[in-house]
Protein backbone atom coordinates (compact mmCIF):
# COMPACT_ATOMS: atom_id res chain seq x y z
CA UNK A 1 0.00 0.00 0.00
CA UNK A 2 1.39 3.43 -0.94
CA UNK A 3 2.12 6.67 0.91
CA UNK A 4 -1.22 8.18 -1.08
CA UNK A 5 -3.56 5.92 -0.60
CA UNK A 6 -2.73 5.49 3.49
CA UNK A 7 -3.40 9.50 3.21
CA UNK A 8 -6.20 9.10 1.29
CA UNK A 9 -7.73 6.46 3.56
CA UNK A 10 -7.01 8.56 6.68
CA UNK A 11 -8.21 12.00 5.12
CA UNK A 12 -11.74 10.38 4.71
CA UNK A 13 -11.52 9.03 8.32
CA UNK A 14 -11.46 12.23 9.66
CA UNK A 15 -14.37 13.36 7.44
CA UNK A 16 -16.40 10.47 8.66
CA UNK A 17 -15.63 11.21 12.40
CA UNK A 18 -16.62 14.90 11.45
CA UNK A 19 -20.04 13.36 9.91
CA UNK A 20 -21.03 11.02 12.35
CA UNK A 21 -20.04 13.35 15.34
CA UNK A 22 -17.75 10.42 16.52
CA UNK A 23 -14.93 10.83 18.40
CA UNK A 24 -11.83 8.41 18.38
CA UNK A 25 -12.49 6.95 21.30
CA UNK A 26 -16.16 5.78 19.64
CA UNK A 27 -14.52 4.50 16.95
CA UNK A 28 -11.97 2.44 18.35
CA UNK A 29 -14.47 1.07 20.72
CA UNK A 30 -16.94 0.25 18.15
CA UNK A 31 -14.45 -1.54 15.94
CA UNK A 32 -11.77 -2.69 18.25
CA UNK A 33 -9.02 -1.41 15.80
CA UNK A 34 -5.89 -0.64 17.98
CA UNK A 35 -6.13 2.78 19.62
CA UNK A 36 -2.22 3.68 19.06
CA UNK A 37 -3.02 2.68 15.51
CA UNK A 38 -5.55 5.24 15.20
CA UNK A 39 -4.06 7.71 16.76
CA UNK A 40 -0.99 7.46 14.88
CA UNK A 41 -2.70 7.01 11.03
CA UNK A 42 -4.56 10.48 12.53
CA UNK A 43 -1.12 11.64 13.23
CA UNK A 44 0.09 10.87 9.72
CA UNK A 45 2.96 9.31 11.46
CA UNK A 46 1.95 5.67 10.48
CA UNK A 47 4.82 4.40 12.74
CA UNK A 48 4.79 2.62 16.22
CA UNK A 49 7.94 3.35 17.48
CA UNK A 50 10.20 2.32 14.54
CA UNK A 51 7.71 -0.22 13.34
CA UNK A 52 5.61 1.02 9.85
CA UNK A 53 1.92 0.49 10.66
CA UNK A 54 0.82 -2.86 8.24
CA UNK A 55 -1.87 -2.04 5.36
CA UNK A 56 -4.16 -4.61 6.97
CA UNK A 57 -4.85 -1.72 9.91
CA UNK A 58 -5.30 1.01 7.05
CA UNK A 59 -7.48 -2.08 5.50
CA UNK A 60 -9.35 -2.25 8.58
CA UNK A 61 -10.30 1.56 9.13
CA UNK A 62 -11.12 1.60 5.01
CA UNK A 63 -13.99 -1.32 5.33
CA UNK A 64 -15.30 0.17 8.58
CA UNK A 65 -15.96 3.49 7.26
CA UNK A 66 -16.36 2.27 4.32
CA UNK A 67 -14.12 3.57 1.66
CA UNK A 68 -13.29 1.26 -1.26
CA UNK A 69 -10.36 0.51 -1.87
CA UNK A 70 -11.13 -1.91 -4.97
CA UNK A 71 -13.05 -0.92 -7.90
CA UNK A 72 -16.48 -1.72 -7.45
CA UNK A 73 -18.63 -3.79 -9.80
CA UNK A 74 -21.81 -3.55 -8.29
CA UNK A 75 -23.50 -0.52 -7.91
CA UNK A 76 -26.89 0.39 -5.69
CA UNK A 77 -29.62 0.86 -7.52
CA UNK A 78 -32.70 2.45 -5.63
CA UNK A 79 -35.25 -0.13 -6.07
CA UNK A 80 -39.31 -0.05 -5.05
CA UNK A 81 -37.84 -2.69 -2.00
CA UNK A 82 -35.14 0.02 -0.95
CA UNK A 83 -36.97 2.89 -1.01
CA UNK A 84 -40.27 1.00 0.74
CA UNK A 85 -37.47 -0.66 3.53
CA UNK A 86 -35.44 2.50 4.18
CA UNK A 87 -38.48 4.41 4.63
CA UNK A 88 -39.45 2.01 7.39
CA UNK A 89 -36.49 1.59 8.64
CA UNK A 90 -36.14 5.63 9.34
CA UNK A 91 -39.39 5.79 11.00
CA UNK A 92 -38.84 3.29 13.08
CA UNK A 93 -35.45 4.17 14.49
CA UNK A 94 -37.18 7.52 15.24
CA UNK A 95 -39.65 6.94 16.93
CA UNK A 96 -38.56 3.39 18.79
CA UNK A 97 -40.76 1.14 16.74
CA UNK A 98 -41.08 -2.46 16.30
CA UNK A 99 -41.30 -3.64 12.96
CA UNK A 100 -41.30 -7.18 10.87
CA UNK A 101 -39.86 -6.22 7.22
CA UNK A 102 -40.97 -9.32 5.34
CA UNK A 103 -39.13 -10.00 1.44
CA UNK A 104 -38.45 -12.38 -0.96
CA UNK A 105 -35.17 -14.32 -0.67
CA UNK A 106 -32.63 -12.11 -2.72
CA UNK A 107 -34.62 -8.94 -2.74
CA UNK A 108 -31.88 -6.52 -1.31
CA UNK A 109 -32.89 -6.49 2.03
CA UNK A 110 -29.70 -6.97 3.65
CA UNK A 111 -27.53 -4.87 1.08
CA UNK A 112 -30.18 -2.27 2.87
CA UNK A 113 -29.60 -3.00 5.78
CA UNK A 114 -25.99 -2.88 5.88
CA UNK A 115 -26.35 0.46 3.62
CA UNK A 116 -28.86 2.24 6.68
CA UNK A 117 -26.08 0.66 8.99
CA UNK A 118 -23.26 2.45 7.73
CA UNK A 119 -25.00 5.74 8.20
CA UNK A 120 -25.47 5.02 11.87
CA UNK A 121 -22.84 3.85 13.06
CA UNK A 122 -23.06 4.57 16.69
CA UNK A 123 -26.52 3.76 17.84
CA UNK A 124 -27.63 1.12 15.23
CA UNK A 125 -26.85 -2.77 15.97
CA UNK A 126 -27.33 -5.63 13.33
CA UNK A 127 -27.41 -8.89 14.34
CA UNK A 128 -27.43 -11.97 11.33
CA UNK A 129 -29.17 -14.84 13.13
CA UNK A 130 -27.47 -18.27 11.90
CA UNK A 131 -29.92 -21.51 11.29
CA UNK A 132 -28.09 -22.82 14.63
CA UNK A 133 -28.22 -20.07 17.32
CA UNK A 134 -29.98 -20.67 19.83
CA UNK A 135 -30.67 -18.02 23.12
CA UNK A 136 -27.51 -17.54 24.09
CA UNK A 137 -26.11 -17.13 20.99
CA UNK A 138 -28.12 -14.64 19.75
CA UNK A 139 -27.29 -12.79 23.39
CA UNK A 140 -23.67 -13.07 23.05
CA UNK A 141 -24.27 -11.37 19.30
CA UNK A 142 -25.76 -8.16 20.81
CA UNK A 143 -23.67 -8.54 23.76
CA UNK A 144 -20.46 -8.41 21.42
CA UNK A 145 -22.18 -5.27 18.69
CA UNK A 146 -22.85 -3.23 21.48
CA UNK A 147 -19.87 -3.87 23.28
CA UNK A 148 -21.59 -4.54 26.55
CA UNK A 149 -20.12 -6.45 29.23
CA UNK A 150 -21.17 -9.78 29.61
CA UNK A 151 -22.71 -11.28 33.04
CA UNK A 152 -23.14 -14.71 34.30
CA UNK A 153 -27.04 -15.62 33.42
CA UNK A 154 -29.13 -15.48 30.46
CA UNK A 155 -31.27 -13.02 31.97
CA UNK A 156 -28.50 -10.60 33.44
CA UNK A 157 -27.47 -10.67 30.11
CA UNK A 158 -30.84 -9.61 28.80
CA UNK A 159 -31.45 -7.06 31.56
CA UNK A 160 -27.21 -5.52 30.43
CA UNK A 161 -28.71 -5.16 26.93
CA UNK A 162 -32.07 -3.37 27.95
CA UNK A 163 -30.16 -0.70 30.11
CA UNK A 164 -27.87 -0.12 27.29
CA UNK A 165 -30.27 1.18 24.70
CA UNK A 166 -32.14 2.90 27.73
CA UNK A 167 -28.84 4.75 28.28
CA UNK A 168 -28.70 5.25 24.61
CA UNK A 169 -31.89 6.93 24.33
CA UNK A 170 -31.81 9.05 27.16
CA UNK A 171 -28.24 10.49 25.87
CA UNK A 172 -29.37 11.58 23.55
CA UNK A 173 -29.41 8.12 20.54
CA UNK A 174 -31.79 6.65 18.73
CA UNK A 175 -30.91 2.96 19.29
CA UNK A 176 -31.91 -0.02 16.77
CA UNK A 177 -31.18 -3.52 16.98
CA UNK A 178 -31.89 -5.41 13.46
CA UNK A 179 -32.47 -9.06 13.65
CA UNK A 180 -31.23 -9.96 10.17
CA UNK A 181 -32.80 -13.52 8.36
CA UNK A 182 -34.87 -14.09 11.09
CA UNK A 183 -36.67 -16.77 9.78
CA UNK A 184 -34.41 -18.94 11.52
CA UNK A 185 -35.44 -17.34 14.88
CA UNK A 186 -36.62 -20.26 17.26
CA UNK A 187 -39.22 -20.29 20.06
CA UNK A 188 -36.76 -18.96 22.89
CA UNK A 189 -35.08 -16.30 20.50
CA UNK A 190 -38.81 -15.14 19.70
CA UNK A 191 -39.47 -15.07 23.30
CA UNK A 192 -36.52 -12.66 23.95
CA UNK A 193 -37.65 -10.32 21.34
CA UNK A 194 -41.01 -10.27 23.10
CA UNK A 195 -39.43 -9.28 26.90
CA UNK A 196 -37.04 -6.44 24.62
CA UNK A 197 -40.00 -5.04 23.21
CA UNK A 198 -41.80 -4.81 26.39
CA UNK A 199 -38.66 -3.14 28.37
CA UNK A 200 -37.81 -1.36 24.88
CA UNK A 201 -40.88 0.02 23.58
CA UNK A 202 -40.09 3.64 22.71
CA UNK A 203 -36.57 4.16 23.78
CA UNK A 204 -35.43 1.37 21.22
CA UNK A 205 -36.54 0.07 18.00
CA UNK A 206 -36.51 -3.73 17.16
CA UNK A 207 -36.28 -5.10 13.69
CA UNK A 208 -36.94 -8.34 12.35
CA UNK A 209 -36.11 -8.69 9.02
CA UNK A 210 -36.81 -12.22 7.16
CA UNK A 211 -38.85 -13.63 4.31
CA UNK A 212 -42.58 -14.99 4.55
CA UNK A 213 -40.95 -18.04 6.46
CA UNK A 214 -40.81 -15.89 9.31
CA UNK A 215 -44.47 -14.87 9.13
CA UNK A 216 -45.17 -18.63 8.78
CA UNK A 217 -43.25 -19.69 11.60
CA UNK A 218 -45.16 -17.04 14.31
CA UNK A 219 -48.29 -18.23 12.88
CA UNK A 220 -47.92 -21.84 13.76
CA UNK A 221 -46.00 -21.52 17.25
CA UNK A 222 -49.22 -18.87 18.19
CA UNK A 223 -52.04 -21.77 17.18
CA UNK A 224 -49.92 -24.38 18.80
CA UNK A 225 -50.63 -22.01 21.88
CA UNK A 226 -46.44 -21.92 22.89
CA UNK A 227 -45.74 -19.86 25.65
CA UNK A 228 -45.80 -16.38 24.72
CA UNK A 229 -46.16 -16.57 21.28
CA UNK A 230 -49.59 -15.12 20.89
CA UNK A 231 -48.68 -11.92 23.22
CA UNK A 232 -45.91 -11.67 20.91
CA UNK A 233 -47.30 -12.04 17.77
CA UNK A 234 -50.20 -9.35 19.38
CA UNK A 235 -47.40 -6.48 19.97
CA UNK A 236 -46.22 -6.99 16.47
CA UNK A 237 -48.87 -7.86 14.16
CA UNK A 238 -49.52 -4.36 13.08
CA UNK A 239 -45.91 -3.24 12.69
CA UNK A 240 -45.59 -6.42 9.57
CA UNK A 241 -44.08 -4.26 6.53
CA UNK A 242 -44.54 -6.53 3.30
CA UNK A 243 -42.07 -5.29 0.78
CA UNK A 244 -42.77 -5.02 -2.74
CA UNK A 245 -42.33 -7.66 -5.67
CA UNK A 246 -38.83 -8.54 -7.28
CA UNK A 247 -38.85 -6.51 -10.89
CA UNK A 248 -37.64 -8.64 -12.59
CA UNK A 249 -37.02 -6.36 -15.73
CA UNK A 250 -33.95 -5.23 -13.37
CA UNK A 251 -35.06 -2.03 -14.59
CA UNK A 252 -32.00 0.17 -13.13
CA UNK A 253 -29.56 -2.73 -13.24
CA UNK A 254 -29.32 -3.60 -16.71
CA UNK A 255 -28.91 0.30 -18.12
CA UNK A 256 -24.94 0.08 -19.02
CA UNK A 257 -25.83 -3.70 -20.75
CA UNK A 258 -25.36 -3.22 -24.43
CA UNK A 259 -25.42 -6.53 -25.63
CA UNK A 260 -29.60 -6.96 -26.14
CA UNK A 261 -29.12 -11.27 -25.95
CA UNK A 262 -27.27 -10.65 -22.75
CA UNK A 263 -30.23 -8.59 -21.18
CA UNK A 264 -32.92 -10.80 -21.88
CA UNK A 265 -30.59 -13.87 -20.70
CA UNK A 266 -30.40 -12.47 -17.28
CA UNK A 267 -33.79 -11.54 -17.12
CA UNK A 268 -35.01 -14.98 -18.36
CA UNK A 269 -32.46 -16.48 -15.97
CA UNK A 270 -32.20 -14.76 -12.91
CA UNK A 271 -34.81 -14.94 -10.05
CA UNK A 272 -33.74 -12.27 -7.83
CA UNK A 273 -30.96 -9.36 -7.56
CA UNK A 274 -29.04 -11.74 -5.64
CA UNK A 275 -28.81 -13.73 -8.71
CA UNK A 276 -28.31 -11.27 -10.84
CA UNK A 277 -25.40 -10.08 -8.15
CA UNK A 278 -24.00 -13.54 -8.82
CA UNK A 279 -24.15 -13.89 -12.53
CA UNK A 280 -22.70 -10.20 -13.46
CA UNK A 281 -19.80 -9.69 -11.08
CA UNK A 282 -17.43 -12.04 -12.08
CA UNK A 283 -18.23 -11.92 -15.48
CA UNK A 284 -17.76 -8.08 -15.20
CA UNK A 285 -14.35 -8.87 -12.96
CA UNK A 286 -13.09 -11.18 -16.11
CA UNK A 287 -14.11 -8.73 -18.92
CA UNK A 288 -12.22 -6.03 -17.24
CA UNK A 289 -9.32 -7.89 -16.41
CA UNK A 290 -8.83 -9.25 -20.21
CA UNK A 291 -10.54 -6.29 -21.85
CA UNK A 292 -13.19 -8.31 -23.20
CA UNK A 293 -16.55 -7.41 -24.04
CA UNK A 294 -19.37 -8.21 -22.03
CA UNK A 295 -22.30 -10.50 -24.16
CA UNK A 296 -23.67 -13.31 -23.73
CA UNK A 297 -21.62 -15.51 -25.15
CA UNK A 298 -19.09 -14.23 -22.61
CA UNK A 299 -20.71 -13.99 -19.70
CA UNK A 300 -21.59 -17.96 -20.25
CA UNK A 301 -17.99 -18.70 -21.24
CA UNK A 302 -17.11 -16.95 -17.39
CA UNK A 303 -19.88 -18.64 -15.88
CA UNK A 304 -19.33 -22.09 -17.59
CA UNK A 305 -23.28 -22.44 -18.80
CA UNK A 306 -23.77 -24.00 -22.69
CA UNK A 307 -26.51 -22.51 -24.09
CA UNK A 308 -27.69 -26.07 -24.25
CA UNK A 309 -28.51 -25.66 -20.36
CA UNK A 310 -30.25 -22.75 -20.26
CA UNK A 311 -32.73 -22.19 -23.53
Amino acid sequence: MNLETKQAIVKELESYLSLYQMSANEFVKKTGINESYVSNMRNLGFMIGKTEIAPKWFEAVAKAIGYQLQKQYWQPVATNQMNFMLSVLEDAKDNGYTNLIIGETGCGKTFTTTLFASHNPLDLFVIKVGSSDNLSDLIDKILEKAKIPTAKTKSKNINSIIKHMQKLRFDGYKPMIVFDESEYMKQPTLGMTKELYDDLSGHCSIIMIGTDELLDNLDKLRKRKKAGMRQFYRRIKFGIRVLPNIDRSFAGFLETITDKKLRTFLQSNCENYGELHDCLVPAMREADRIGEQLTEDFVRKVLNMPKQMFN
